[in-house]
């Protein structure tokens, strides 16, 4: 089996309705370019005695812990990623600021070539971190880091999806339209 070995093309998209009659997105727009994702799924879990044993263990997910790491973050996308505005070229951030519910996709390249393409489907990022330090003898280049939080749709459950252009059976046109718009569950048959 193929490895993971890169990381590029960063999307979001405003999730713009999510309710039992569908879920819908706003354009992707690409962010700047990748460095590292991290996804962390966080599962609770509660053990079940009886007759002085675990009888059962009842898990729930409770999410999944998003870090990214970009090269940079321009003050557009640092706005749409925090519910702030840009203003005459000026990013103005208020404690009114309400960060947007949006998807996040992006694909990996594997060590055969091919793609593993990712989209989570419903969460809000944390505001953006911010470190300087002064000009020294060596350059310290400083990157964008994000935190958020994924979680399920209201609309179906969903909250991510995962496909691999080299997976037996996958329909390439979802694989070619990955960046194109979020995409809609597979549905077998069609």
């Amino acid at each position: 089996m193929a490895r993971q070995i890169g990381l590029r093309n960063i999307h979001i998209a405003i999730l713009t309705k999510d309710d039992h009659t569908g879920a819908t997105y706003d354009t992707q727009s690409k962010l700047e370019r990748a460095i590292s994702a991290k996804l962390t799924p966080k599962m609770s879990s509660e053990n079940i005695y009886s007759d002085d044993t675990v009888e059962d263990v009842i898990t729930a997910f409770e999410g999944v812990d998003v870090e990214i790491e970009a090269n940079q973050l321009s003050l557009e996308s640092r706005a749409k990623l925090q519910g702030s505005k840009v203003v005459k070229g000026v990013l103005i951030e208020s404690k009114e600021d309400i960060p947007p519910t949006l998807a996040l996709g992006f694909k990996s390249k594997k060590n055969n070539g091919k793609y593993r393409y990712v989209w989570l489907l419903k969460g809000k990022f944390e505001l953006a971190s911010d470190e300087y330090d002064t000009e020294a003898e060596r350059p310290q280049p400083k990157s964008a880091k994000l935190k958020g939080t994924f979680f399920e749709r209201d609309y179906d459950g969903n909250y991510r999806f995962i496909a691999d252009e080299d997976q037996t059976g996958v329909d390439q046109t979802i694989i070619t339209s990955w960046f194109t718009a979020v995409p809609d569950e597979p549905v077998e048959g069609v």
